[in-house]
C-alpha cells in the first residue's frame, strides 16, 4: 500500500508535536505573568510598610518639636522598592503634614500652617530600621514648601476689617481706617513686598490708596503711617526637617514658603 501523506506535505507527526509547543509557551507565559504580578504585589506592599515607619518617624520628630498636625501622609518613589531595599537607599520620600500647629520660640504665638509638602531625595534607612521601626532615617537633600493661612497673618496684625489675598501675583490688602483729618472712614487698599529674613515673613505695605483720595499732604502722611501699622513679621515655629525658608509667594490660600536642607534627619533616633 501506498504511504500517505498530508496534503501539506509534511508528516501528522508534526501537528500534535507543534501543539505541545504552543502549549508549553502559553503555560510558560501565564506562569511569568502571575510570578511578575506577585513580585509587584510584593513590591508594593514592602514600599507600605516603609511609608508606615517612616510616617511613624516623623511623627515622633514632630512630637520632639512641639509642632501638632494630622497623620503624616508618607509616599515612597521609585521602582522596583524591593531593590531599593536591598541597598538601603531610596530615590525619593514624599511627606505631607496638613493643618501644623506650632508655637512660636519666645512668644505665645501659634501660626497655623495649613499644608507643609516636603521631597526627600537619596534617603538611607536600613533594612533593620524598616523591620524595627527603630533607627536613624536620613535624606541628602529635602525641599519643603509651607503654606501659611491668611487668617494668621491677619491675626498677628491685629487690625479690625483688615482683609489679605492674593492678586495678580501679589499680596493684596483691604482695610478700614478713620480719617481724623477728614471725619470719615476710608477703605484702603494696596500690595505689599514680601521678604524672608531667618524664620520671619516680613510683610511690608509700602502705599496704600482709597477711591477719592485727597491730595493732601497731611492726609498722605496719615495713610503712609497707617501702611507702616499694617506691615508686619510673620515668625514661624520650626518647621520640621531643619528647613531653612528661601521664598515666599502669596497663593490664593496663604502665603507659600519653600525651603530646603541638606543632610536631614527624618527620624526620632531611638
Amino acid at each position: 500500500m501506498a504511504d500517505s501523506y498530508p496534503a501539506d506535505g509534511g508528516t501528522y507527526g508534526e501537528r500534535p508535536r507543534r501543539r505541545r509547543g504552543r502549549r508549553a509557551l502559553i503555560i510558560l507565559i501565564i506562569l511569568l505573568l502571575v510570578l511578575g504580578g506577585l513580585l509587584v504585589i510584593a513590591d508594593r506592599v514592602s514600599a507600605g510598610i516603609a511609608e508606615r515607619v517612616v510616617a511613624d518617624q516623623v511623627d515622633q520628630q514632630l512630637t520632639k518639636q512641639n509642632v501638632q498636625s494630622s497623620a503624616p501622609e508618607v509616599t515612597v518613589g521609585g521602582f522596583p522598592f524591593l531593590t531599593q531595599v536591598l541597598g538601603g537607599r531610596y530615590d525619593s520620600i514624599n511627606v505631607v503634614l496638613r493643618d501644623l500647629q506650632g508655637p512660636v520660640q519666645g512668644t505665645t504665638t501659634t501660626v497655623r500652617v495649613p499644608e507643609l509638602t516636603a521631597d526627600a531625595r537619596n534617603v538611607t534607612a536600613s533594612l533593620d530600621t524598616l523591620r524595627t521601626g527603630q533607627g536613624e532615617v536620613t535624606a541628602e537633600t529635602v525641599q519643603g514648601t509651607a503654606t501659611v493661612a491668611y487668617d494668621s497673618v491677619v491675626a498677628l496684625i491685629d487690625r479690625p476689617g483688615v482683609e489679605l489675598r492674593e492678586q495678580d501675583g501679589k499680596l493684596a490688602v483691604t482695610a478700614p481706617v478713620r480719617v481724623p483729618i477728614l471725619e470719615q472712614n476710608l477703605t484702603v487698599r494696596g500690595t505689599a513686598k514680601l521678604t524672608v529674613q531667618g524664620t520671619d515673613i516680613v510683610i511690608n505695605f509700602e502705599r496704600l490708596t482709597a477711591d477719592d483720595l485727597p491730595d493732601n499732604p497731611a492726609i498722605q502722611s496719615f495713610i503712609s503711617a497707617f501702611a507702616q501699622q499694617l506691615s508686619v513679621r510673620v515668625p514661624l515655629p520650626a518647621l520640621p526637617f531643619e528647613l531653612e525658608l528661601q521664598e515666599v509667594r502669596p497663593m490664593p490660600n496663604g502665603l507659600a514658603v519653600t525651603g530646603s536642607a541638606r543632610n536631614v534627619s527624618l527620624s526620632e533616633v531611638s
